[in-house]
């Protein structure tokens, strides 16, 4: 089980994707969640291994967990079941932990429609 402080530091990162979302739109956050992967994977595999995450993790302030903890990381990730996460697996994993990020494309779609009829309907 993890400890407060471990939770706090899983959670907090967590809540920084809405705000990077925001602040980098779309692409951006693409692109931070792609050096997020490439900091955490074992370069010679391309993959987040158990042991490229326990080596690296401290690189995201999460040095104090567990093994435990790391291994239920990957394997929340893990969806072809070959024990490490691909890029795509861990931009899934990270968007998935964060339901807030879901709101943003929903407001995109709505600012492009209201933008989209006011150029209709003005014009």
């Amino acid at each position: 089980m993890a400890s407060h402080q471990q939770q706090s530091q899983s959670v907090g990162f967590e809540d920084y994707l809405p705000v990077m979302a925001e602040r980098l739109g779309e692409e951006g956050l693409m692109q931070e969640l792609a050096s997020g992967f490439r900091l955490l994977q074992d370069p010679a595999l391309g993959l987040i291994t158990f042991a490229s995450l326990r080596r690296n993790a401290p690189l995201l302030g999460l040095g104090g967990m567990s093994d435990d903890d790391l291994r239920g990381m990957l394997a929340e990730g893990d969806f072809d079941g070959d024990g490490a996460l691909s890029e795509m697996e861990f931009c899934v994993l990270m968007v998935r932990l964060s339901p807030e990020l879901m709101d943003e494309p929903r407001r995109w779609l709505d600012d492009a429609v209201a933008q989209a009829s006011q150029f209709l309907f003005t014009s």
